[in-house]
Formats: structure tokens, C-alpha cells, sequence
């Protein structure tokens, strides 16, 4: 089933790149496939109810991924700059994207329109970084179908108790207003545990994000990023960490009881920045890949246990994802690799 895994990155200034054998190597379609071979990509979505697509928020804007002809499609919207995206693990049809300015967009259509929504209070500007704010991550909440969760650099987080109509700051507590990442972990009892990352730590909310504490972790550095639990299981969670943004090291933790302890995982080589993302899915769930910003790539087939590293390494990483396509896509999945060497070849020509 390796051959019909997919792996994409998505890196700052070279479009996505696309794996085929887990991220041992990997493929650059250029201009020729649809995306500005100079693109900087942000964020990634795909859902299991449409193969056929995947989603890419970059710079210039939203590209959808048009599995049978292996080519990206920009995708005309309100949008210039796109750092997050989610779609509804009911509708994938439905979407939600964030952008840079920070401002909040909604499609019901796969992507095809787009409207804005309303934020009160949300700054487009920060006198903290002398620039625009962005958002950072959207995720449609697990235990509630209508709410959806935004954290946003540097604004907080908010949520959405009505499919992105409306949203509230919910940043009671935080020490930093500079959010990058958010995960909610029900519990058996049907509640939930929330954490969320920002640059001067790790938080907790025991109550629907109604208020925040400070976690300190064992480490050296409190700059957090990504927290994201094992897709079949939200009491395995995995957290990165840093010493900054690029930085020149990192950690990885895991969790096994929701976030409450945290082990510090071994990766095999030194690292040479904060690490960044952390890629699982549902489809298998002992599959996980990670990267540091600046471009180390590791895998794990132990569920995050231990991690392989990856020969390949990118200039700077931003998003990291993959899915397994179904057996129909086998040809598709070729096609990629003929179109990337067709453009090669017409390079090498000109």
C-alpha cells in the first residue's frame, strides 16, 4: 500500500513538493503544473470523502490539487495570502480558510466561492512584530459540529459556535497573544482538554477555552508550535519545540494521557532548527512524518516511538502532509512523475 501514499511539502519559496515512497524522494512539478514554482506554501487540506482534491494555501492565494490530470488549479477568491485552511470532517464541501492579514473565509461550494466573515476586534496589524498578523491554524472542533477554533499570530484564539458566522476572542490567561497551533482532546467522559502553543509557551484550558494556564515543559526553550494528537487516539500527543523561529534546535515531546506528562522523544540526528510539523493521519495512524523549519525531514512507523531520518532536506518547510489514495488513483499517481519529467525536459530544452 506504500505506493499509493502521498507526502506533499510545502516550503517557503519553492511551491510543494510531492513524495511518493514516504519521503524518501521526492518530485518538484514546476510552473507547468498549475503553481508558481517560486510559491510560498503555508497549509494543506484534504478530506477522505474527495480523493480527488487537495488544498494549498500559499502567497498567491488558494490552489486545489486536480488529481486525475495531476495539475493545480488556482482557485479566484478574496484571498491574496493564505496561511490556514480546514475543511468540515462532515462536508468537505465545506471549508474554512485564514489569511494574512488575519481575516476569516468561508466556502460551501469546495472552494469555488468564497465570503468573508465577521471577526469584531481582530487586528489586521501588530506594533508586537511591526507587521500584519495571520492566522495560523483552523480546526473544526471533535466533539461539537457546529464550533470551529482559530488561533491567530499574533491575536489569540477564537471560536466559532456557528460554522464561522461568528467568532469570540478566547484568550483569557495566555501570556502570549502570538498563537500558532491549537488541538482539542476529548476525554472518555465527554469532555475535553485544549492546549494551545505560542512563542513563550505551552498553555492548558480545562474549559472550553474560556481561560488558559501556563504549562512549563522540561526543556531549555518555551517557544512551541505544533500540538497534534494521534489521529485514532487524542490521548497520544505530540508537541514541538525550540529555541525560536528558525532557531537551531529543537525537541519533539509525546504524551500518552492527554497532554498531562510529557516524554521527550529521541530523534537520530542532531537538528538544525526549531521543529515545526508534525503530519498523522487517520487512514494510519502509526505513520507520522515531522520536519524542522529548516527542511529535516523524519518518519515514524511506531507511532511516533522513534523516527527515521529522511535523506532529503528542504531550505525552509512551512506545511507538511499526507494521505493514502485509493487504488483508482494508481494512474494519476504516475502521471505526476511523467509531468514533472515532460517539464524537465522542456527546461533542459530551452
Amino acid at each position: 500500500m506504500n505506493s499509493l501514499i502521498h507526502v506533499y511539502a510545502g516550503t517557503a519559496g519553492h511551491s510543494v513538493w510531492f513524495s511518493e515512497d514516504t519521503g524518501h524522494t521526492w518530485l518538484h512539478p514546476n510552473s507547468h503544473s498549475g503553481m508558481y514554482l517560486e510559491a510560498r506554501v503555508w497549509c494543506f487540506s484534504s478530506h477522505p470523502q474527495d480523493p480527488s482534491h487537495l488544498f494549498a494555501g500559499t502567497d498567491m492565494g488558494l490552489f486545489r490539487w486536480e488529481e486525475a490530470s495531476a495539475r493545480w488549479q488556482a482557485l479566484p477568491s478574496p484571498m491574496a495570502d493564505v496561511w490556514a485552511i480546514a475543511q468540515d470532517p462532515q462536508d468537505c464541501k465545506n471549508l474554512i480558510a485564514g489569511t494574512r492579514p488575519a481575516g476569516f473565509y468561508r466556502s460551501t461550494d469546495s472552494g469555488l466561492t468564497w465570503r468573508a466573515l465577521s471577526a469584531p476586534g481582530i487586528s489586521q496589524f501588530s506594533t508586537v512584530n511591526m507587521g500584519p498578523t495571520r492566522v495560523t491554524q483552523i480546526l473544526f472542533d471533535p466533539l461539537e459540529s457546529n464550533w470551529v477554533w482559530a488561533t491567530v499570530e499574533i491575536g489569540g484564539i477564537y471560536l466559532s459556535k456557528d460554522q464561522g458566522q461568528t467568532w469570540t476572542l478566547r484568550d483569557q490567561g495566555l501570556v502570549s497573544s502570538d498563537v500558532h497551533g491549537i488541538a482539542v482532546l476529548p476525554q472518555h467522559d465527554g469532555s475535553r482538554v485544549m492546549y494551545a502553543t505560542t512563542n513563550m509557551g505551552l498553555h492548558r484550558s480545562l474549559d472550553c477555552g474560556q481561560s488558559w494556564t501556563f504549562v512549563p515543559l522540561q526543556s531549555p526553550w518555551q517557544y512551541t508550535r505544533a500540538v497534534v494528537h494521534k489521529a485514532d487516539d487524542p490521548s497520544v500527543v505530540f508537541l514541538t519545540n525550540g529555541n525560536g523561529p528558525p532557531g537551531n534546535d529543537g525537541k519533539l515531546f509525546r504524551s500518552t494521557n492527554h497532554g498531562f506528562d510529557w516524554q521527550e522523544i529521541e530523534l537520530p540526528t542532531e537538528l538544525n532548527s526549531t521543529l515545526w510539523c508534525v503530519s498523522t493521519h487517520v487512514d494510519n495512524p502509526h505513520l507520522i512524518f515531522l520536519c524542522t523549519n529548516l527542511g529535516q525531514l523524519f518518519k515514524s512507523e511506531d507511532a511516533g516511538l522513534t523516527f527515521e531520518h529522511l535523506p532529503h532536506e528542504f531550505g525552509e518547510l512551512r506545511a507538511l502532509h499526507w494521505r493514502q489514495l485509493p487504488q483508482g488513483a494508481r494512474q494519476a499517481e504516475h502521471a505526476i512523475t511523467r509531468r514533472a519529467i515532460k517539464a524537465r525536459d522542456l527546461e533542459s530544452v530551452a
